[in-house]
């Protein structure tokens, strides 16, 4: 069950959460990243670069996950094709993508985009809080504890 993490837009904060939990449950979590990223030396933090490109790193995530491992990221398309193939997915404000709710997700995201294609829309999401951080290593520790035991 490892940790796959699109790095490219993951925060800092929720990149220190990830590799303090992989080294504290020795579970091994790749950060996959089309620029270079710093991470601290453990056994179980892997990085891995890839080339520049459209959905290089979202491919590469899916070519290397497996159900049941843990995908972490922003990338709403990429979390509906993650959940398809079976993976936990949740984003690093520590909200899940689910069956439940990854069409009602695409869907907004999809009109959203096409209100900022029209200048309806400008701005991007909200700034990153302390409330965020909480939220998200909560959730990571949820799920570590529910599937360190199985």
């Amino acid at each position: 069950m490892p940790i796959w993490v699109d790095a490219d837009a993951c925060p800092v904060p929720i990149r220190e959460i990830l590799c303090r939990a992989a080294t504290r449950w020795q579970i091994d979590t790749t950060f996959i990243a089309n620029h270079a990223i710093t991470l601290p030396p453990s056994p179980y933090i892997k990085r891995r670069q890839v080339p520049q490109g459209f959905d290089v790193a979202d491919n590469e995530i899916m070519d290397q996950m497996h159900e049941g491992d843990l995908v972490i990221t922003q990338d709403i398309p990429l979390a509906a094709e993650a959940i398809e193939k079976g993976a936990d997915v949740f984003n690093p404000r520590g909200q899940a993508f689910t069956k439940e709710n990854i069409r009602q997700r695409l869907a907004m995201r999809n009109f959203m985009e096409e209100m900022r294609n029209a200048g309806q829309v400008t701005g991007g999401p909200a700034p990153f809080r302390q409330t965020d951080r909480k939220e998200f290593a909560d959730k990571l520790d949820r799920w570590l504890q529910r599937n360190k035991r199985s």
